[in-house]
């Protein structure tokens, strides 16, 4: 992995990829921020040495490098999945590029189910802590310990001095941000009654099928990090409603303006 990661990062500083500040992992429907970016270069995923491409259809492909808020960005349009058929370190291997461009901070967007049934569809909750149902960790692997503490601590995986920004410009901004924790499964089915009453009985406050592998690489790479859910559903057991994937992707439009607000208040401070 460390020739491959090399490769990776020697071809996208020829593209220009020049020692970006902060690295984005836009969720699903979360795309208008790239209408805030100056965008000084873009390249297809596909084009890219050694990385996966996005399969999902409302998952773009593409890694783009700009100014946003004064700071040098560099964001991902469009995330891969273990659902996709990809391992824990294929979903990763972006962070480990964005770190090696040069990153100190990690930004992070989904869209994800509300179990805590305080939290309603359209708002956004802040992550203060995860549980990894996902069945493996991005860290198994043979080698890790060359890139970084392989028994890598995660007391507190999302910085708190970050959050802490976040909930101040929620406040200034009238912005309704919950707080809360969030549990990332395989997917790509959705949860039976059953399971979310699991979940809920476990901790969880908001339900999604990603997230939490980057932010344990980001951990791993002692970078500061940091994730907010847009809550596209309510996940109530006992007034389980069917799946509506188009009313998922109107959630999470619905959200966009408060999201993007949060992320360029908060870039400005960085």
């Amino acid at each position: 992995m460390i020739k491959q990661i090399k490769k990776t990062t020697e071809y996208l500083i020829e593209k220009g990829f020049d020692k970006p500040e902060i690295g984005i992992i836009l969720g699903t429907g979360l795309e208008q921020l790239l209408n805030e970016i100056d965008i000084i270069n873009e390249v297809s995923y596909n084009h890219i040495p050694y990385f996966p491409t996005a399969t999902v259809e409302f998952h773009k492909g593409k890694l783009i490098y700009g100014v946003l808020e004064g700071k040098k960005v560099v964001v991902m349009q469009g995330r891969f999945h273990v659902y996709e058929g990809y391992s824990l370190q294929d979903v990763t291997y972006p962070v480990r590029i964005m770190e090696k461009l040069g990153i100190h901070t990690l930004l992070v967007s989904n869209a994800s189910g509300a179990i805590n049934l305080n939290f309603n569809k359209g708002e956004l909750m802040l992550i203060d802590d995860h549980i990894n149902l996902q069945g493996s960790s991005p860290l198994a692997f043979k080698g890790v310990s060359q890139l970084g503490e392989r028994f890598t601590d995660m007391s507190t995986p999302y910085d708190q001095d970050i959050n802490s920004k976040f909930e101040n410009i929620a406040k200034d901004k009238g912005i309704k941000l919950h707080k809360g924790v969030y549990v990332s499964v395989v997917g790509p089915q959705l949860e039976t009654r059953a399971e979310y009453r699991m979940l809920k009985i476990i901790g969880a406050d908001a339900v999604g099928m990603s997230t939490v592998p980057e932010i344990i690489v980001a951990n791993h790479l002692k970078l500061k990090a940091a994730a907010v859910s847009v809550l596209t559903d309510e996940c109530d057991p006992d007034n389980l409603k069917p799946i509506n994937i188009a009313e998922i992707i109107e959630m999470a439009a619905k959200a966009e303006p408060n999201m993007i607000t949060l992320f360029k208040e908060l870039i400005k401070q960085l």
